[in-house]
């Protein structure tokens, strides 16, 4: 059976040992990966830095996604930000990269953030949690959920980029 004849990650039954709000967000992880493979296999260096319409391009997003669940797992975890995850940040809408370099940065990403994900305990998830320069109140639960959110969110956005680029070949 191939990956596009298997149904979504959630759907799988997997990761049943895991809690279920880790769990969904694996999940969501997973699917993010899954779909960003499928819509960004047949495009070119130069289309996924392509900006259609003058929307972010694909390169970004695929940037941005893996850099972001780094970045929110640190806040999860009671951390601030290191200086190299700061300069990552600034570096997301800088042209370059191949599509191999970016899917393998993505890949990594969603790799090293389940180990990190499952990590938290179910009691964790209500502990509260600090974000960003501003320190914005949230707890570990609602960081985790945003994780998968915030990803998913972003997948979307690549994936209608990469569509649009498709359609103007």
């Amino acid at each position: 059976m191939q990956k596009s004849d298997l149904p979504e990650p959630w759907l799988r039954g997997t990761l049943a040992e895991v809690p279920a709000v880790q769990r969904a967000v694996l999940h969501a992880l997973e699917l993010a990966r899954e779909d960003l493979e499928r819509w960004c296999d047949g495009l070119s260096d130069a289309e996924l830095h392509a900006r259609p319409g003058g929307i972010a391009p694909v390169a970004f997003h695929l940037r941005h996604i893996a850099r972001s669940i780094d970045r929110l797992l640190s806040y999860a975890e009671g951390k601030l930000l290191s200086a190299e995850q700061i300069s990552a940040l600034k570096a997301e809408m800088d042209p370059g990269g191949s599509r191999n370099e970016l899917m393998a940065e993505l890949v990594v990403a969603i790799a090293k953030s389940g180990k990190r994900i499952r990590a938290f305990s179910e009691e964790q998830l209500q502990e509260n949690c600090y974000v960003g320069k501003k320190q914005l109140p949230t707890s570990v639960g609602g960081l985790l959920v945003h994780v998968a959110d915030h990803t998913q969110r972003h997948t979307g956005q690549a994936i209608t980029t990469a569509k649009i680029l498709v359609a103007q070949r």
